[in-house]
């Protein structure tokens, strides 16, 4: 399928439509059922990024950076994954993060500041969260070669945003990954604005996608606010690079309705009123849509899930909240194996004066 949509000639791989129709020619193998339960994920998501901004605002969580119109782009993407796939993160991965294994919990706690909510189970295959915009692709095709030299059945997964194909980290590791045909898919949630620099100004290109092809591989891109052809899309790229067929780029069109991150205002750089044309492709609204003609969705379920998933979250604050502030040297301790005598000295000057503060 992914072949069948060029970039070149500006097509877009969409199933279901923002009114609620499904083109069954082109549908994957999810029930209704089970896309009824992905939506109460996405559901979900959207409810612990509400709470998450709640959070900051009462100085109860630092930074955050959310992912509110996305959750069709994160869950979709997550869901077609297996167990044994490694994800390499960006900052805004909530959704994947969580579908992935990774505890509700945990991902408050890093948002808190703490360096043990990077601390997965052991058996979750994710990667720190990487800050700096475009580097862990990188990363990913290293892990994805290794996989590759070990005749392993996985492939990785890196997900940024349109600004990191700005970076040159990013060109390098879509060129090792094409030279090397290695098992790694490169998934770019296009929301339309690196912070606040618009998708214009990042490429001349008329998409992102089509960078694949200079590289050696395919490049698709899909309608990042329908669920169907996100997973679709997903599905299809890890089918070709465990099989040894090699990397692909997905570029999931959508858009970030709220700010960058906490520390952002969005109406410095854009109009409220491309923000509401954009809200009216609302990745939840057309499944509300599709289900509710099923059956399988009423604002009754609606008031039911939200009640449901209140007590998962709450629970999931309150655990991250009992947790005992981290110790003030651990801010040294987890980057390097060996504190060089630099960084040593800064600890030992730093405990230091917390001491004669203290006394």
């Amino acid at each position: 399928m992914i072949e069948k949509f060029d970039p070149l000639r500006g097509e877009m791989l969409r199933i279901l439509q923002p009114d609620g129709h499904l083109d069954e020619s082109l549908r994957p193998d999810l029930g209704d059922g089970t896309i009824q339960t992905l939506y109460r994920q996405m559901a979900l998501i959207r409810l612990a990024d509400q709470k998450a901004l709640a959070l900051q605002r009462q100085g109860r969580l630092g930074t955050y950076a959310p992912l509110i119109g996305q959750e069709a782009a994160q869950v979709g993407s997550a869901y077609a994954l297996h167990k044994a796939d490694w994800v390499f993160p960006s900052f805004r991965e909530t959704g994947v993060l969580y579908l992935h294994g990774v505890p509700l919990r945990n991902i408050y706690l890093y948002w808190m500041g703490f360096e043990m909510g990077q601390k997965v189970p052991p058996d979750v295959n994710v990667f720190p969260i990487s800050v700096p915009v475009g580097t862990h692709p990188l990363h990913a095709v290293g892990a994805a070669y290794a996989i590759q030299l070990q005749k392993g059945k996985a492939c990785t997964i890196a997900y940024f945003g349109d600004g990191a194909t700005s970076q040159g980290d990013f060109h390098e590791a879509m060129n090792f990954a094409g030279v090397l045909n290695t098992p790694t898919i490169f998934f770019c949630q296009n929301n339309q604005y690196a912070i606040s620099v618009p998708r214009k100004k990042q490429t001349a290109s008329r998409t992102i996608a089509q960078k694949a092809i200079a590289y050696g591989f395919p490049g698709v891109q899909v309608d990042g606010n329908d669920l169907l052809a996100v997973y679709a899309a997903t599905r299809e790229a890890r089918e070709r690079a465990v099989s040894g067929l090699g990397p692909v780029f997905i570029e999931a069109v959508t858009y970030r309705f709220g700010p960058h991150t906490t520390a952002d205002d969005p109406t410095k750089y854009r109009e409220d009123a491309e923000v509401e044309e954009w809200k009216k492709l609302d990745p939840m609204l057309r499944l509300q849509k599709y289900l509710g003609e099923k059956g399988l969705w009423n604002e009754g379920l609606e008031d039911q899930w939200k009640a449901e998933a209140e007590k998962i979250l709450n629970q999931a604050i309150q655990e991250a909240e009992a947790v005992p502030l981290p110790h003030p040297e651990e801010m040294f301790l987890y980057t390097l194996a060996d504190l060089p005598p630099a960084v040593r000295e800064q600890m030992e000057g730093y405990l230091n004066y917390l001491k004669e503060k203290e006394a």
